[in-house]
């Protein structure tokens, strides 16, 4: 009977962790489609971009070589697919970050982004306001070419570069959104 009993649990668990392990997977796998674009990089790892069918949201998740979930991030998207805001997860889904992107009213080219902890509220003591854990700003040259980017921390004695360990300072600009139209080709002139 207890043979029994340990056979039956060793079975359940193993059901249950090939459920959790098709769940994980069913992402990894995924191909592209309509409203699904999945880039695959040189070290096994995958980024899945999914849009919603009003192209309002586009969720992305970054998976390690063997299909674990390492990054989530779900931006809210403007009528042109420029992010307003977005909200990082890591692979457990706990929230960590929330991000506000700032816009020129002449051009609406991207100026700032405000990166705030979720995990942790920072107040500005002279004004009670929540402040940013990291601050961007970005420049155009006169031909509309952005800058590399101006990144502020607030964390006493920490450069930006210490926070991120290396990882590219604007992560969080899904600048490589597959979903993103290129302008269209103006048409030649006539001779």
């Amino acid at each position: 009977m207890i043979g029994l009993t340990i056979r039956n649990s060793v079975v359940a668990l193993l059901f249950g962790m090939a459920a959790v392990c098709s769940a994980v997977d069913k992402d990894f796998n995924a191909v592209d489609g309509p409203n699904v674009r999945v880039m695959r990089h040189e070290d096994g790892s995958r980024t899945m971009f999914e849009r919603s069918p009003d192209n309002l949201t586009l969720t992305t998740k970054t998976f390690t070589g063997g299909g674990v979930l390492q990054l989530l991030t779900i931006y809210r998207m403007d009528k042109n697919t420029n992010p307003l805001s977005c909200k990082i997860y890591d692979g457990q889904r706990q929230e960590l970050f929330k991000v506000n992107y700032g816009y020129r009213k002449s051009d609406g080219q991207l100026v700032a982004e405000a990166m705030f902890d979720s995990r942790a509220k920072r107040l500005n003591p002279q004004t009670g306001e929540e402040m940013p854990v990291r601050y961007i700003t970005y420049t155009y040259d006169s031909n509309g070419k952005r800058s590399a980017p101006t990144a502020i921390t607030t964390q006493k004695g920490a450069l930006a570069d210490d926070l991120y360990k290396g990882k590219k300072i604007d992560p969080f600009v899904p600048e490589d959104n597959p979903f993103k139209q290129a302008a269209p080709a103006k048409p030649a002139g006539r001779r």
